[in-house]
Formats: C-alpha cells, structure tokens, sequence
C-alpha cells in the first residue's frame, strides 16, 4: 500500500482515500480512490503505479479506461486503485458507495499492506 500511496503522492495526486473492504466485498481487500486535474494527469499516474505494481512482481496488472482517462481503473488484486478526473469523481461517488472503513495514514496498523 505503501507503494500505491507514494506513487500516487509523487504524481501529485488529490485526494487519495482508502476504503478496506475487506468484509464487504470478495473482489478486493481495500479500494484506492485518487484524483487527477486532467486526462493527462490521470493516463500518466496510472501507468506510473501499473509500472511499479509490475517491478515488485505482480505479473498481471490490468488497466480499463485507459482510452479516455477520465477514470481509470487499476486491478492491483488485493488492491483496487481508481483514478478519477474530479468531476468524474464527483459523479460516481464510490466512497458513498461503497462506505466502507476509511484507513487514512499509511503509517498506522492496517495500512501496511504487502502486495502479494
């Protein structure tokens, strides 16, 4: 998680929550939600973060809305990583959705997920 979150910051991403899911969901352990300021923006952060998800050994890192960048979507495994331009954002409202328990710092207990 780390890796996810440090990549995102260094890409000047706005925004970022995450959302365990762990008992809501049996796609995902947790839900990264980040923002972009443009199309741009948004195409570079997610193919930064697929780059770095592949270089620590995940083999398969799928990427959907990569064509109109206005949201994307990276399949991490036990980590969903979405990337959104702020309207888009807006519109869809996953933290609403979803509502699940927000982790804030990646510094305390459970944020310290290994990719595996």
């Amino acid at each position: 998680m780390r890796l996810i979150r440090r990549s995102l910051e260094d890409d000047k991403a706005q925004d970022i929550i995450v959302i365990n899911l762990k008992k809501k969901a049996n796609f995902t352990d947790y839900l990264v939600i980040a923002s972009g300021t443009s199309q741009r923006q948004v195409a570079s952060m997610a193919q930064h973060l697929r780059e770095k998800l592949k270089n620590v050994g995940l083999a398969n890192v799928p990427i959907e809305g990569s064509k109109q960048n206005d949201w994307v979507l990276i399949d991490g495994g036990d980590v969903v990583i979405n990337i959104f331009r702020p309207e888009i954002r807006e519109f869809y409202n996953l933290e609403k959705m979803w509502n699940g328990e927000l982790i804030d710092s990646v510094e305390s207990g459970e944020n310290n997920i290994e990719l595996s």
